[in-house]
């Protein structure tokens, strides 16, 4: 069993980690080009900070509508394309990555590919065939599997970080 203390840091080293990959994110997407425009965006770095922490905090929060809108606000603004949202297999392991899957699934589609699943599960595509042999998994009618289906043993999973039902920073 988790202790509370354990919970408490658990649920401070996510949010950080979500943070500080926000930040980056939005400085490397957004600021920096506009800054290459502008010359200067010295007051919009700090308020980028300020309004990482609260992104942070909604995407972990008790709410799952606020988190769904966020994460979808985020990820829309921050992966612009004339395709789809198709991340490399990778980023489903990042902070950003694990609250998205944990939270709304793939924001994109209704199913994925094992491959894909198997990277928001952090298995194997093969550890994926095993799961939906075994009904842990849902099968899509259309192929792949259901995004609904990886979110939930995502949830069930049990590990605390980017699907912490806190809505605020544990009390010390």
């Amino acid at each position: 069993m988790t202790s509370s203390s354990d919970q408490s840091q658990a649920w401070i080293e996510a949010h950080l980690a979500l943070t500080e990959q926000l930040v980056d994110l939005v400085s490397r997407r957004l600021l920096d080009p506009v800054e290459v425009l502008l010359d200067s965006v010295e007051g919009l770095r700090s308020v980028l900070c300020n309004r990482a922490i609260g992104w942070a905090t909604d995407l972990l929060g008790a709410d799952d509508q606020i988190a769904a809108q966020t994460a979808a606000r985020l990820v829309s603004v921050l992966y612009t394309g004339d395709g789809p949202f198709d991340p490399p297999a990778g980023w489903w392991r990042t902070p950003l990555g694990q609250v998205v899957a944990r939270r709304v699934g793939h924001p994109a589609t209704e199913a994925v590919s094992y491959s894909v699943a198997g990277a928001m599960l952090g298995i194997t595509r093969q550890g994926v065939h095993d799961l939906i042999r075994r009904n842990k998994l849902e099968r899509h009618p259309d192929g792949g599997v259901t995004t609904r289906s990886v979110r939930t043993r995502l949830n069930r999973s049990g590990a605390l970080g980017a699907h912490s039902k806190r809505s605020t920073p544990p009390r010390r």
